[in-house]
C-alpha cells in the first residue's frame, strides 16, 4: 500500500486499501491464532501507518521484550514495501471476549482439536457468551461430526435477527475450519450484541422496533374554575419623546 502513487483514483485506492486490509487479516488469523486473535484495525495518519492487532492474550502478542511484535513490524514492512520506520505496530487487549466472535470461534476450533466433543464445546461458549451479556448466540458446526455422512449441528440462544440493516450493527460473525482426522469441520459463530449508551459492548443505537413507554405527567387537581386568555400581547405603545430643554 505504501508502494501505490499518491496520484490514484478513488476506486483503485479502495480497491488497494481492502486487499491490504484482507491480506493483513489473514496473514495474522494464521500467525496469531493461539494467542486469541480478534481482529486488525489499519489507522493512516501523514507520518506513519499504525496498524492495531487486537487480541486476548496481549502479551504473547508482544513476545519477550516485544520481540516478537518486532519480528511482525519486519514482516509487514517488507512484505508491503513500507519505508524505514512507516509502520508501526500496536498491541490492544479486547475489554470484552464473551462479545468477540472471533475469539470464541477460536475457543470452538481448539477445543475441538483437543478432543472435546462438539456438544459440550459449543455449549460451553453458548453459555459464556450469554453470560458476558450478548443479546444471542448462535453456532454452527458443519461436516463430518460423528458419522459418516456429514451434517450441519446448530445451537443457540437468546434473541437473533437475520435481515434488515440492524442485523450488520448489531451481529459479529466468525467462521474457521477445523483439520480433524475424519476431515475438515467448519465452524460458524454468530453473536448479537446489546446496545450499550457507551458503545463498548454494543452498538450505541437501540433496534428500530424497541418501542420506549414514557411516564404520564402529574394530573393537576382543579380546585375552582378558571379562564385563561390566549390571545397575543398587545404590542406595547410607543414612547413619547422627551421635551428637550432649549
Amino acid at each position: 500500500m505504501a508502494a501505490v502513487a499518491a496520484q490514484i483514483s478513488k476506486k483503485r485506492k479502495f480497491v488497494a486499501d481492502g486487499v491490504f486490509y484482507a491480506e493483513l487479516n489473514e496473514f495474522f488469523t494464521r500467525e496469531l491464532a493461539e494467542d486469541g486473535y480478534a481482529g486488525v484495525e489499519v489507522r493512516v495518519t501523514p507520518a506513519r501507518t499504525e496498524i492495531i492487532i487486537r487480541a486476548t492474550h496481549t502479551q504473547n502478542v508482544l513476545g519477550e521484550k516485544g520481540r516478537r511484535i518486532r519480528e511482525l513490524t519486519t514482516l509487514v514492512q517488507k512484505r508491503f514495501k513500507f519505508p524505514e520506520n512507516a509502520v508501526e505496530l500496536y498491541a490492544e487487549r479486547v475489554q470484552n471476549r464473551g462479545l468477540c466472535a472471533i475469539a470464541q470461534c477460536e475457543s470452538v476450533k481448539f477445543k475441538l482439536l483437543n478432543g472435546l466433543a462438539v456438544r459440550r464445546a459449543c455449549y460451553g461458549v453458548v453459555r459464556f457468551v450469554m453470560e458476558s451479556g450478548a443479546k444471542g448466540c448462535e453456532v454452527v458446526v458443519s461436516g463430518k461430526v460423528r458419522a459418516a455422512r456429514a451434517k450441519a449441528m446448530k445451537f443457540a440462544d437468546g434473541f437473533m435477527i437475520h435481515s434488515g440493516n440492524p442485523a450488520r450493527d448489531f451481529i459479529t460473525t466468525a467462521v474457521r475450519h477445523v483439520d480433524l482426522r475424519q476431515g475438515v469441520l467448519g465452524i460458524k459463530v454468530k453473536i448479537m450484541l446489546d446496545s450499550d449508551p457507551t458503545g463498548r459492548n454494543g452498538p450505541k443505537q437501540t433496534l428500530p422496533d424497541i418501542v420506549t413507554i414514557l411516564e404520564p405527567k402529574e394530573d393537576v387537581t382543579i380546585l375552582e374554575p378558571s379562564a385563561q386568555d390566549f390571545r397575543p400581547a398587545p404590542p406595547a405603545a410607543a414612547a413619547a419623546p422627551e421635551p428637550v430643554e432649549a
